[in-house]
């Protein structure tokens, strides 16, 4: 058993699981710890059964209910040294924050932990791969634009949350102000729809079996929208989604389970 779950996804809160059904992972928990335990259980894991907490960078959509999270389960939390020094989670005993870093792998319990670096327009910010017996799965948001390196991070995936922030017309005629506009859109901002579909591609084609398209705008996108653009991206080029691969939208309110 390994397994990943969205329980919430978007602009207004994040937060997701992982599990091999002894070791579980909450990664990011932007909604109140009330609601993360509701959704964990959901998914059918104890709250009390968490082994850890990690985050991925310090913006109050993932990090909400971190602080309350944490002293009520009484697990560590792992971020950055930049994260944990920027999140404002209320008061965490000093052996409880465990400083992680981009490239450099660890363990919790059984399961791989890889983080890496991410471009977004946060104090140091990071993604995460988990590995349980050559298994991976990847939670990939909040990226300003895909680099090389990046795509090397992320690619042997079996599954994968992917960013799909945006459709680039829906922001630009939107009613944001144009700095939040040109924050979006910039390098460490978030991932369009259309960069998302490139990305799926190239996962695809390296191996990947299940995408999640995760951290829509409420404003400036649509599931369906993000939907068919990386659908449209992947049929055009001779994929059978459903067949070859499973394509879905994370919820932003509910939790998701990958379609295996």
């Amino acid at each position: 058993m390994f397994e990943m779950y969205s329980l919430i996804s978007g602009s207004s809160g994040n937060a997701s699981l992982v599990t091999n059904g002894n070791i579980n992972i909450l990664v990011d928990c932007g909604t109140s710890g009330k609601r993360a335990f509701e959704l964990i259980k959901e998914a059918g894991i104890s709250p009390e059964s968490i082994s850890a907490i990690l985050v991925t960078h310090e913006h109050s959509d993932h990090t909400k209910g971190v602080g309350i999270a944490a002293r009520k389960l009484k697990v560590p939390i792992y971020a950055t040294a930049g994260t944990h020094g920027a999140m404002s989670i209320g008061k965490i005993d000093d052996n409880a924050r465990v400083i992680i870093s981009p490239g450099h792998d660890f363990e919790i319990g059984n399961i791989g932990v890889i983080p890496f670096s991410i471009p977004h327009d946060a104090a140091q910010p990071c993604g995460y791969s988990f590995i349980f017996e050559n298994t991976k799965f990847t939670i990939a948001t909040d990226i300003g634009h895909m680099t090389d390196n990046l795509i090397d991070s992320i690619k042997g995936s079996k599954s994968i949350i992917l960013e799909s922030n945006h459709d680039i017309d829906m922001l630009r005629y939107g009613e944001y102000p144009y700095p939040l506009k040109q924050r979006i859109l910039g390098d460490n901002g978030h991932l369009s729809n259309s960069t998302a579909a490139d990305t799926a591609l190239e996962l695809v084609k390296s191996g990947t079996k299940h995408i999640i398209l995760g951290h829509l705008s409420d404003k400036n996108n649509l599931p369906e929208i993000a939907m068919m653009e990386t659908y449209n991206k992947l049929t055009d080029n001779g994929v059978n989604v459903g067949s070859d691969m499973t394509l879905q939208v994370a919820g932003r309110y509910t939790l998701t389970k990958f379609e295996m």
